[in-house]
């Protein structure tokens, strides 16, 4: 039986929550092959998981069986193990120290775990007391080893989804620069397509390349049209980061990354960009368009007639494609709950004066939680939309208002008590 130890944080009682989604997900989607779902557990547990300090354990079908019972009722939070009252003393990597490994690979991937391990310490990303085995792992379960291979000689087949959902193919183009206010902007384009029906279930363009840009459109294609039991993207920084993983746990996505290098293992959005660009893009007169919201409205129009013009590959238009799916599409089971999946997670340290400090911005929080480090939950463009969970319960941080709190000591009264100023504390479920 798995045993936890004290040493273990936020973070990694979430990747533990990951893997067992992992183990579950076909009962989830409802794709297992087996006569039942105890079939299906009984089946899973012969196979070991190994865990993010290094273990390699076994489970019974019973406990595989609660875990979808969990997953079911409570969403990716209820397949973590029960949080340790001294989760600050974590040797899991920190969001700072995964994000520059991602760096010293993409630039020197030739360099093995030790001299990152030491760059890391050098640079004062993790203490020296984490092993080299913390970091050798974490390149292990990333695929982040390198590779010498060259990439032209793989076996490709052609392949295709059998059902509208199956899975979503995701990237980002780079488009022209556009002149707005007197400045001129790079464009970058974010699409999501639907692998069976070839229907662009999501498309928006940005002044940005980021990961939060990409969550948007992604939020709202499975609003629009489903939840896709894959979700196959590459492996850059928007689309291969600790946030993504648990919004698409959350739903109940797997997230697939294509091998480094190599686009062409996505090649059905790929050859939509070049289609975009030759039927739509280079007939457009860019000097003519004002604002990014304009061209927007242009990429709308597109999208429109892309979707019901007849495919040469599929014989039928997306639409047509998508409205006869006989596989049942999943939907969200309610806007209020997509809005909580697709919220970005962090965990901070609450100081002593009951506050928090998230994007440059101060919070206040109830004053029992101080010292205490916590588990933040945001979205990053929304200054008001900051929740703050623990043991259980759940407290929204309000903006410090520095010039009130002034106002509130000079009088001499009671200090405040947030936890009532913000709700109590609502209970998680």
């Amino acid at each position: 039986m798995e045993q936890h130890n004290n040493k273990e944080g936020i973070d990694e009682l979430m990747e533990i929550a990951r893997l067992r989604f992992g183990m579950i997900v076909p009962v989830i989607q409802e794709t297992y092959p087996d006569e039942s779902i105890m079939a299906y557990c009984r089946r899973v547990s012969k196979v070991s998981m190994q865990l993010p300090d290094g273990r390699t354990v076994h489970y019974k079908p019973k406990t595989i069986g609660k875990w979808i019972s969990l997953y079911r009722n409570g969403g990716i939070d209820a397949l973590a193990p029960k949080r340790r009252s001294d989760l600050g003393n974590t040797r899991v990597l920190t969001e700072d120290a995964i994000e520059e490994i991602y760096q010293i690979k993409k630039m020197f991937p030739r360099l093995n775990a030790t001299q990152i391990h030491a760059r890391l310490v050098q640079e004062n990303l993790i203490p020296a007391t984490v092993s080299v085995a913390t970091v050798q792992r974490f390149i292990k379960r990333n695929g982040l080893k390198s590779t010498d291979a060259a990439l032209s000689g793989r076996d490709r087949k052609a392949f295709e989804e059998a059902y509208f959902g199956g899975m979503y193919q995701a990237d980002t183009c780079y488009l022209p620069y556009l002149e707005e206010n007197g400045k001129k902007h790079r464009t970058y384009l974010i699409m999501i397509l639907d692998d069976y029906s070839r229907m662009i279930v999501g498309g928006r363009l940005f002044y940005q390349e980021n990961a939060y840009n990409f969550q948007k459109v992604l939020k709202d294609a499975v609003a629009a049209y489903g939840i896709p039991n894959k979700l196959y993207v590459d492996s850059g920084a928007p689309y291969k980061n600790r946030q993504l993983d648990m919004i698409c746990a959350s739903i109940g996505t797997v997230l697939l990354h294509t091998p480094v290098r190599d686009g062409a293992s996505k090649g059905k959005v790929e050859r939509n960009f070049r289609t975009l660009k030759e039927r739509w893009l280079y007939g457009l007169d860019l000097k003519q368009i004002q604002s990014l919201d304009e061209f927007n409205e242009l990429l709308a129009t597109y999208i429109r007639k892309h979707n019901t013009t007849l495919h040469s590959a599929t014989g039928e238009t997306p639409l047509s494609r998508y409205l006869h799916s006989v596989h049942p599409i999943r939907k969200p089971k309610s806007p209020e709950w997509l809005d909580e999946c697709f919220l970005n997670r962090t965990t901070r340290r609450i100081s002593r004066d009951a506050t928090l400090e998230l994007d440059c911005r101060c919070y206040e929080t109830p004053m029992q939680l101080i010292g205490q480090k916590v588990e933040v939950r945001y979205l990053p463009d929304d200054p008001e939309k900051v929740w703050v969970f623990s043991e259980g319960k759940r407290y929204q941080a309000r903006l410090t208002n520095r010039i009130e709190n002034g106002k509130t000591k000079r009088e001499n009264q009671v200090a405040i008590d947030y936890s009532t100023v913000l709700g109590g504390g609502e209970n998680v479920h």
